[in-house]
């Protein structure tokens, strides 16, 4: 049984996005609960601030100080996005960038929290494990995030420049 597409690109180069109600309403309680992660001093914002140069701590400090601030506005502005069109029925190619930027970051941070690995984000839990229902979020992040990656690339070109 294949699962309906929640993401599709239409002729005029706009997006549709078929969330039902539960998903939506699911959605709607994340981008504050981001917000704190990217301006906190949460340890999972580390997934979302890779070091670029851990063999160097004073490169390390430069890279951060002159590239943090934009990466936490970049953010921000994604997470705003999606609370402004949690709602919408049609997306432009920006909104939709903004929201796979954002449900990915939503993504790492559980994983991180999961400590999921490759073989781990597959495998289903124990209903009963206390993580079930953060993994069952997690995954459903993975299949959204997917889903728009796919609607973006239709009318790619194939292969790449040449």
């Amino acid at each position: 049984m294949q699962e309906q597409l929640r993401i599709r690109r239409r002729r005029d180069g706009t997006f549709d996005l078929d969330l039902p109600e539960e998903e939506r309403e699911i959605l709607r309680t994340l981008p504050a609960a981001l917000r704190e992660v990217v301006t906190g001093d949460d340890p999972a914002a580390a997934r979302l601030f890779p070091p670029a140069h851990p063999e160097d701590p004073l490169r390390e400090d430069e890279y951060r100080r002159l590239t943090h601030e934009g990466l936490v506005g970049k953010r921000l502005a994604a997470i705003e996005v999606v609370e402004r069109t949690i709602d919408a029925r049609r997306l432009d190619e920006d909104q939709l960038s903004a929201w796979l930027g954002a449900l990915n970051d939503l993504r790492l941070v559980l994983g991180s929290r999961l400590e999921v690995t490759e073989e781990t984000g597959e495998r289903e839990l124990d209903p009963e494990d206390p993580r079930a229902p953060t993994m069952a979020l997690y995954q459903y992040l993975t299949w959204l995030v997917d889903e728009a990656v796919e609607a973006l690339a239709v009318g790619l070109p194939e292969g790449g420049s040449g």
